[in-house]
């Protein structure tokens, strides 16, 4: 997928080193807290106390998922943190930290507006998807485990990615980096519609929605599409800076680093979209119509993935003499 820079790495300062590794730490730590009540909701229904509107089997099941993704979450905060993380094959540190920089990053505005707006911490957090009845201890610690992970990837991964991977984030754009300019150009027009899509349905806009399903187009749903569309419009933005934008106007590092969260998060919530739309655990219904939102979230994994694939390329043809001040 990425190989490691070649030669000495180039230091970030034992300042910014030991910010990394505080992030990381405290990452690890709050998403422990998310896994600790997941945990316990797994428990619970195997004694028949799911929610109201779920099978013990569908419950079961998708907090069996996420279960997954926290365990999954802590080892990567504690890969960010610890020297032992450097040395990890860099595929699967590559993988896991774009789909979870792309779940949690794009959405601390969601969290600080929801909270502005009238939301609390657990829809903030994204914890809806189960009972309205939390208990809040339950809504405390997934608003930890979620604010906290979110805040600890956005300042750990890219000083990991820095240290590990120096030349492709130091210096100034030298423009057309990635190739396979068809393509890439028809990902970012096609990622600027799906941008402009959710926008308009976070202002008002009805086209693709479903009458019948209009609880959906509630201030939190607005919200949602609101961060959608602007990490959707980023993504596209940093991926045609790196491919197509003016050599030494702007630092390599902001691109690189808002085109692996926009497109991590194209890839990560339209595919937990796309699984929700199609399996429809505990009666789950979309505001789109489903055929709508299938060819929707199918479109935003492929895209994710296209605008990933870009990112790599540019990593790739980084060299000694990448950029400059």
């Amino acid at each position: 997928m990425v190989r490691d820079s070649a030669g000495p790495p180039v230091g970030v300062g034992v300042g910014w080193s030991a910010a990394r590794r505080i992030a990381g730490y405290g990452a690890a730590l709050s998403m422990a807290s998310y896994l600790v009540v997941k945990v316990v909701w797994v428990v619970a229904a195997f004694v028949g106390r799911a929610p109201e509107g779920f099978g013990t089997a569908d419950w079961v099941t998708l907090n069996a998922v996420t279960v997954a993704m926290a365990t999954t979450g802590v080892g990567l905060g504690l890969a960010l943190a610890q020297r032992w993380g450097r040395r990890l094959p860099a595929a699967p540190v590559v993988f896991f930290s774009w789909v979870g920089a792309g779940f949690l990053v794009p959405m601390i505005p969601y969290m600080v507006a929801g909270v502005l707006f009238g939301g609390s911490g657990a829809e903030a957090g994204g914890a809806r998807d189960g009972s309205d009845l939390v208990p809040r201890w339950e809504t405390a610690l997934i608003t930890v485990g979620f604010t906290g992970m979110a805040l600890g990837l956005a300042v750990a991964l890219p000083i990991y990615l820095r240290e590990r991977w120096p030349r492709a984030f130091i210096g100034r754009l030298r423009g057309g980096e990635a190739g396979a300019r068809r393509l890439v150009t028809a990902a970012i027009a096609a990622t600027i519609g799906l941008g402009v899509l959710w926008s308009s349905w976070a202002l008002g806009g009805t086209l693709g929605l479903d009458p019948a399903h209009r609880e959906h187009w509630d201030l939190n749903g607005r919200l949602l599409n609101a961060t959608s569309g602007l990490w959707a419009l980023i993504g596209a933005w940093s991926v045609r800076a790196l491919t197509r934008g003016r050599p030494g106007r702007l630092r390599r590092w902001l691109p690189m680093s808002l085109a692996f969260a926009g497109s991590g998060s194209l890839f990560a919530w339209s595919g937990w979209k796309l699984a929700m739309v199609i399996l429809r655990p505990g009666g789950f219904t979309t505001a789109e119509y489903t055929r709508v939102a299938v060819v929707e979230h199918a479109l935003g994994v492929g895209l994710g993935l296209t605008l990933l694939t870009a990112v790599l390329r540019v990593v790739r043809s980084a060299g000694p003499g990448v950029g400059g001040d």
